[in-house]
């Protein structure tokens, strides 16, 4: 798998490239030949891109961006995921959960909707949170939708 970071943010408890490469080896599971980015970001980035890409004008904890190479051209790239460290210390701290937790967390989830995983409706939000608890689960993280404690 190859990873490229970005860390475009000065903020504090940011993963090391350890920590992401675990977590998104998980997520791939079966699909370890790929590539993608992760970029850590500020609030600012993130609601300029939330708001261009989303419509929604305010900075939120992950944004993914699948990669779908134009026909005929092989590539593996993945995508790419832009995740807001303040949005996602602010909400650890909200949620009463360690950070490196939430990280996980979020790049678990980004990378489920790299590979197509979506939460539109019950079913697949259903099928996408089992996937996440089971993923986390093997790192000893509990159920990321618990009420907070």
């Amino acid at each position: 798998m190859n990873l490229e970071l970005q860390y475009a943010t000065e903020a504090d408890g940011l993963p090391d490239e350890g920590s992401f490469r675990r977590w998104v080896e998980a997520a791939l599971e079966d699909e370890p030949r790929r590539e993608l980015v992760i970029r850590a970001v500020d609030e600012a980035e993130s609601r300029r891109l939330n708001r261009d890409f989303r419509g929604q004008d305010r900075p939120t904890n992950v944004l993914s961006f699948p990669f779908e190479a134009p026909p005929g051209v092989p590539s593996g790239h993945l995508g790419d995921l832009v995740i807001c460290a303040p949005v996602v210390a602010r909400e650890a701290r909200e949620q009463r959960k360690p950070l490196e937790h939430h990280w996980a967390h979020m790049v678990v989830h980004g990378v489920l909707h790299l590979r197509g995983f979506d939460h539109q409706t019950e079913e697949e939000a259903a099928a996408m949170e089992a996937k996440e608890r089971a993923l986390l689960a093997a790192f000893g993280i509990p159920d990321p939708y618990r009420e907070a404690a």
